[in-house]
């Protein structure tokens, strides 16, 4: 009887077997030539003796990566040459019939080696990448955490539903990927950025509780968790729903057991709290805080009001802030160590970085002579430094401010090593504003979108404050990753004319770009809201993967080039002649 490899083969003993796969190495023993055939379960040893004489000629010209199938029977191996690294160590095949289904050539990257080649020349032979253990391991977990998803949204009554890829253009935050129209010629399909007209649409439709695994595309510069291109996303919505808390109340669980249950790992806290975005910008100088590690941004505004010290002082006569983060065990950072966290700070707008350290009882630093010892003791309260500290400082419009502090506590998190990649601190940041000041085209623009309601309704749009309107728009933060937006949606006609008319848009430009949607809500929309959760950063998080590119099957590399299939290529002239282009 035949049978193919699996990891019972130790069950099979004295029984004809038939083990189909890879060459993963060959011994040639002289009498003897053992061949380990490797497939998607494991390895098994393979025995072929001199006597079976056309299937040892054949196993002499066996190399690394030849794909085999080989029939014998089953072996139980000596005591001393069981093998506990492989579930099958205990046993051997004694090949009797041996052949060749195809042949190698000499790899480009070897598939079983501890020295991984460069990052793209995996990504060129992808397809031989992908044999390695850790990546079929990480092939099939993925699998996993989709069928954990799966099963989590149609407990809570969600319908699975295909939304269309080729869409058209709608203003989401990322330039669009457009696609050429043949039979219109000169007109455009988009690739959608998310779902999300089409989501609310079936709210529209009488869909209670939708969900997809929807594949997404934005034309963003490819980061370390951010992939190029296409990119996957849980994406949700409710009907009937007009606070929410009600959709993190119910996605929440889901989020906690895929750290717990399905990734092995610790949550910092059980209960998930609620941060406001002013209170995360002011806290953490982030809207996506890693709260893993203290490291707080602390106002001295107040205690250095009168402080003679011309930066600071000068600073807070024109309305600015000064704020610091207390670094424990900082005071013992070489000079050329602080030299490359104040070049990250300048790289995030600061003139540089004031600091003090705490060292042997004594405060030392460059600026300690231009503050007075009441102010030296007020730091040192308020940032509670103690012998071994250092305090850095930040001096300049509270926003720059916020953002240098924020990415410089990052950073020192890193150098510390105080990111426990075996704990997931999850938090919600909610209250996002609702417009936003756009710095390079110098006018106001939406926060996130243009679909979340504002808080208060169509009356809040009359505030005259437009920086100050909250929308009622929410992201979970893990780890310091962004892994999903959601908002309360806009399903109003006036609120969206009115929330486009605030920043210089007409009736007729909205018609224009949301006419399905304004048109689908005339005609009785239920309330609804939504998130998406970004299914690839979650999932690098949980993989401790710090590269998202590890996660996926065929990513493109960290310039959105797919070096393996060549894409995007130069397409024949022909192809453009009837695109009309």
């Amino acid at each position: 009887m035949k049978r193919t490899l699996s990891s019972e083969v130790s069950a099979q003993v004295g029984k004809e077997v038939t083990v189909k796969g890879w060459v993963h190495s060959r011994r040639d023993h002289g009498g003897l030539i053992f061949i380990d055939v490797r497939d998607h379960n494991g390895v098994t040893q393979l025995v072929i003796q001199p006597e079976q004489n056309e299937a040892f000629k054949i196993a002499e010209q066996l190399r690394d990566e030849f794909v085999i199938s080989a029939t014998g029977t089953v072996k139980e191996r000596a005591d001393g040459l069981k093998n506990d690294n492989i579930e099958s160590g205990n046993v051997e095949v004694v090949v009797a019939e041996l052949l060749i289904l195809n042949r190698s050539e000499p790899l480009p990257i070897q598939v079983h080696s501890d020295q991984i080649a460069n990052e793209d020349t995996r990504l060129k032979y992808r397809y031989l990448d992908l044999r390695r253990p850790k990546m079929q391991a990480m092939l099939k977990k993925r699998a996993a955490y989709y069928k954990y998803m799966r099963d989590y949204m149609e407990s809570e009554d969600f319908t699975e539903i295909a939304t269309p890829i080729l869409a058209n253009s709608s203003p989401e935050g990322a330039r669009d990927f457009l696609v050429p129209s043949r039979v219109h010629e000169g007109k455009f399909y988009a690739l959608p950025q998310a779902p999300q007209q089409f989501k609310q649409l079936l709210m529209v439709g009488g869909v209670p509780r939708y969900y997809q695994l929807a594949t997404c595309f934005r034309d963003e510069d490819p980061r370390a968790d951010r992939l190029y291109g296409d990119f996957y996303q849980l994406d949700v919505e409710m009907s009937f729903v007009e606070d929410g808390e009600e959709v993190r109340t119910l996605m929440e669980p889901l989020i906690k057991n895929l750290v717990t249950d399905f990734s092995g790992k610790k949550l910092l806290a059980e209960e998930v709290p609620r941060i406001t975005y002013q209170e995360a910008m002011e806290t953490y100088g982030s809207d996506k805080p890693d709260l893993r590690f203290g490291m707080e941004l602390i106002d001295l505004s107040e205690e250095l009001k009168n402080t003679e010290f011309g930066v600071f002082k000068n600073t807070l006569a024109s309305g600015g802030a000064v704020k610091a983060i207390r670094v424990e065990k900082a005071a013992s950072l070489s000079r050329s160590q602080i030299d490359k966290f104040t070049e990250i700070a300048k790289q995030e707008g600061a003139g540089g970085l004031a600091y003090l350290t705490y060292e042997d009882g004594e405060v030392k630093s460059p600026i300690a002579k231009f503050l007075s010892p009441a102010e030296l003791t007020a730091i040192k309260e308020k940032t509670g430094a103690k012998n071994g500290d250092a305090v850095f400082f930040g001096a300049d419009k509270r926003e720059v401010v916020n953002k240098v502090l924020g990415r410089l506590r990052n950073e020192f998190a890193d150098h510390f090593e105080l990111k426990d990649p075996n704990i997931v601190a999850l938090a919600w940041v909610v209250d996002f504003p609702f417009y936003e000041w756009d710095e390079k085209a110098k006018k106001l623009d939406f926060g996130h979108n243009p679909f979340s309601m504002p808080k208060g309704g169509v009356e809040s749009l009359e505030a005259e404050d437009k920086l100050g309107i909250v929308a009622d728009q929410y992201d979970m933060v893990m780890n310091g990753y962004e892994v999903c937006s959601g908002a309360v949606r806009n399903h109003n006609p006036e609120i969206m004319y009115k929330a486009f008319g605030t920043l210089g848009y007409d009736e007729a430009y909205v018609e224009e770009k949301f006419g399905a949607m304004l048109n689908a809500f005339k005609f009785g929309a239920p309330p609804h809201a939504g998130c998406a959760f970004g299914i690839d950063r979650i999932f690098m998080v949980l993989m401790n993967e710090e590269n998202i590119r590890e996660i996926v099957a065929f990513p493109k590399n960290g310039s959105g080039v797919d070096v393996m299939m060549n894409s995007p290529s130069s397409v024949d002239k022909t192809q453009l002649k009837e695109l009309g282009l």
